[in-house]
């Protein structure tokens, strides 16, 4: 699929199922001009969606902390996700629900816009290649750093959030790296541009706090995982200092599942048994 907006198929636009090229909205609308746009990110394994109601109940959370509410409840968005993935003939791919402010006003202030509600589906293999994933990803160090809950809605998926993460991922890219490690505003190690990080420490998996950024669907599933084997989880601030006593890392997420870090700047790590013991345990679970 070269270009998303030119893709053959249905998507859920305010009530009906409309072709995907009609799918469209208006210049001024408030979700772009403004960001008051929240979203999901989910996949479909053989049919299922992984961690559906979790992830209905966070959008509408988000949209709720942006304070608009979605004119669907989280039964009929379910509904909703069925009747696109049928339609589209999808067993195994992405789902994207998103929700925004329309056009009635112009102005940072919304009070009387439309919430519209949309649901597309396509098929989606694994977000980093079999070989990419088998060796680990490289990450860059980002200059961006994840914001204090004071200063935006860390809490929720919300589309102006991940400006910084674009910023980020490109300029990693440019480096020749997968992704990009973002701090947080106090610099304390957060999370990639769309995954929570983990390190192996002396056998114990270390993952930094969720408290100015999301704590994500599949690191929740994870830390669960690991719990259930025996591994001991440490929640907790991480200075990037930190990074040097890790002898291996991975990142999890929707999209990224759980795929080993190789590389983050300068430090080297290697895969070994705890990130193949996730991976496999992971897939157990999805499959």
């Amino acid at each position: 699929m070269d270009d998303f907006s030119k893709n053959e198929g249905f998507i859920w636009f305010d009530g009906e199922l409309i072709d995907w090229k009609d799918a469209k909205v208006h210049v001024l609308t408030h979700g772009l001009h403004y960001a008051s746009s929240v979203f999901e990110g989910e996949r479909c394994y053989d049919g299922k969606i992984f961690r559906e109601i979790e992830h209905t109940e966070r959008l509408h959370h988000s949209a709720n902390t942006l304070g608009f509410k979605i004119p669907f409840s989280i039964d009929e968005i379910c509904k909703i996700r069925k009747l696109v993935l049928d339609s589209n003939k999808i067993r195994d791919g992405y789902i994207r629900p998103v929700a925004w402010r329309g056009s009635e006003m112009m102005g940072i202030s919304a009070q009387k816009n439309t919430i519209h509600l949309a649901v597309a589906a396509w098929e989606w293999p694994s977000y980093y290649s079999p070989e990419a994933r088998l060796k680990g990803i490289k990450l860059d160090l980002s200059k961006w750093r994840r914001p204090s809950p004071e200063t935006a809605p860390v809490s929720t998926k919300a589309a102006g959030l991940y400006m910084i993460c674009t910023l980020a991922k490109h300029e990693a890219e440019e480096k020749g790296c997968q992704d990009a490690l973002m701090l947080d505003h106090r610099g304390y190690i957060a999370e990639t541009t769309s995954a929570n990080i983990f390190m192996v420490m002396n056998d114990e998996i270390h993952t930094p706090l969720p408290d100015c950024f999301l704590n994500g669907i599949t690191r929740q599933e994870v830390i669960k995982i690991a719990k259930n084997l025996g591994i001991r989880v440490v929640e907790r601030h991480m200075k990037l200092e930190e990074l040097q006593k890790a002898s291996e890392v991975f990142v999890t997420g929707t999209a990224a599942e759980v795929t080993p870090v190789s590389q983050i700047g300068e430090l080297v790590f290697k895969p070994s048994a705890i990130s193949k013991k996730m991976i496999e345990e992971y897939n157990k679970i999805t499959s």
